[in-house]
């Protein structure tokens, strides 16, 4: 997996592509990052499967701060993002989340 930021000059935002790759992906038929941004929402933020059977996503995030996060695969396999800045347990304490942290 992979995360690619794009800290903006012009705006108060950072351009982050988030990546499953084919591997993961190729066994998916649809995914979601699902995390602080979108509140949690399962399907408001559904990946693009790319010809290869990766997936990516773009969104623009807010500059300064930290978002958990994870994927969601067919709609019901979690995954981490093994390259995330870091990573928090979750309330549930059963799994972690992963975190991608914003700042320059």
């Amino acid at each position: 997996m992979s995360i690619k930021k794009q800290f903006l000059k012009s705006k108060p935002v950072c351009k982050v592509t988030f990546r499953i790759p084919e591997e993961m992906g190729n066994s998916a038929r649809t995914a979601h990052v699902v995390g602080e941004f979108n509140n949690w929402n399962f399907l408001s933020t559904p990946m693009k499967k790319l010809k290869n059977g990766a997936f990516t996503a773009t969104l623009d995030l807010e500059k300064g701060r930290e978002y958990q996060f994870r994927y969601l695969l067919d709609k019901k396999s979690w995954e981490n993002d093994a390259e995330a800045d870091k990573f928090i347990p979750t309330p549930y304490g059963d799994s972690e989340n992963s975190v991608i942290v914003l700042r320059i």
